[in-house]
């Protein structure tokens, strides 16, 4: 009973986000910050090998504790220790794209998207921006949510106000707004023409199974800190994979690069995060996601002699928002710190690193 009065306290305070104007549900993920909480594995855990419906796997076990990490001295050793995943799973990934050097931390297992989808989803959108079907100055309406029961299906939605499809863009990079991200959506066909462009892009372990509507409505029914659900999940290798090749005008034209990243780096959600220990002189770049007991963020990370570094980071588990934000802070900022060979020394050296520090 308390968790189906959880369950119902939940859908009614998110219900003034998901239907109230575009301006005042920016960021629906403050929304689940507030409601959302972390839930219990089921006792026992399920069998390893157990099959769930909709392809849902059990997560493999986190190692024991003081169990031996399999990375190396250095860099790697400092990544795999602030990633550990004693207390749900965590996945990193990273590369400087200056040489292309990579790390990764269960970089190769699937993990909610959340709204990190958002930047495939636009990707998607600007790539028929490039090929003419669409324009910038196109309008379309945002998509609303209506009522329905969790687990039945797609989503049922109605048409709302008319945005042009620069602002849409921008609602949904900079605010995270769920009902401009599922206008563009529709407008390029749903979540298979974002399969089938990545499918094109050569970027695999990434797969879009519902719209964003249906995604939030859902969210709750698998605890991903236990759990692995392959709809809309990606590896981080993946994220990262895609975000380099964005950067560095693989699939979009130069003007449709400009408007993707300008996009993200005004991102207006996750101040903790990726930026949260990042310092001043550094350049962010990111999307963040956010659903039930867990948060992502990803991006680029123009550090301040010059490197550029695609970084993705999901994060399960560790007992509460904040404890997974703070997760993604202390990642983000191990990678950069590994990044710079100047300041590997410092800390290796045992010189106090203040500099970096904010």
């Amino acid at each position: 009973m308390r968790s189906l009065r959880f369950r119902l306290m939940s859908v009614a305070l998110l219900a003034g986000a998901l239907f109230a104007p575009p301006a005042a549900a920016d960021d629906l993920e403050r929304a689940f910050d507030r409601v959302f909480q972390i839930k219990p594995a089921p006792p026992g855990g399920l069998p390893p090998g157990t099959v769930l419906p909709g392809g849902v796997l059990p997560a493999p076990a986190p190692a024991a504790p003081g169990a031996v990490v399999p990375y190396g001295n250095g860099f790697e050793a400092r990544l795999a220790s602030v990633a550990n995943a004693s207390h749900g799973r965590i996945g990193v990934a990273a590369v400087d794209l200056s040489n292309g050097k990579g790390i990764s931390v269960m970089g190769d297992q699937p993990f909610p998207m959340a709204s990190t989808v958002k930047v495939a989803i636009v990707a998607t959108f600007l790539d028929g921006v490039d090929q003419g079907k669409f324009h910038l100055t196109d309008r379309f309406p945002i998509m609303m949510p209506l009522p329905s029961r969790p687990g039945s299906g797609p989503a049922p939605q109605r048409e709302g106000p008319i945005y042009s499809a620069t602002q849409l863009i921008d609602m949904t990079i900079i605010h995270s707004n769920n009902h401009a991200t599922d206008a563009l959506l529709a407008a390029i066909g749903g979540p298979r023409a974002v399969d089938r462009w990545l499918h094109k892009a050569g970027i695999g372990g990434m797969r879009i199974d519902r719209d964003i509507a249906t995604l939030v409505r859902d969210d709750g029914l698998v605890n991903p800190a236990t759990t692995i659900d392959l709809r809309d999940s990606t590896t981080p290798q993946a994220m990262a994979t895609l975000l380099a090749g964005l950067y560095q005008g693989q699939w979009l034209s130069s003007g449709s690069r400009a408007v993707l990243l300008s996009a993200m780096s005004r991102c207006a959600t996750g101040s903790h995060r990726i930026r949260g220990l990042i310092p001043n002189d550094a350049i962010v770049g990111h999307k963040t996601g956010t659903l039930n007991n867990t948060a992502s963020d990803v991006g680029i990370i123009r550090t301040a002699d010059g490197r550029n570094i695609a970084i993705a980071i999901y994060v399960t588990g560790q007992g509460s928002k904040p404890g997974r934000d703070s997760r993604i802070a202390s990642i983000a900022r191990t990678v950069y710190e590994g990044y710079q060979p100047q300041l590997t020394a410092m800390r290796d050296g045992g010189m106090h690193t203040s500099s970096i520090a904010r």
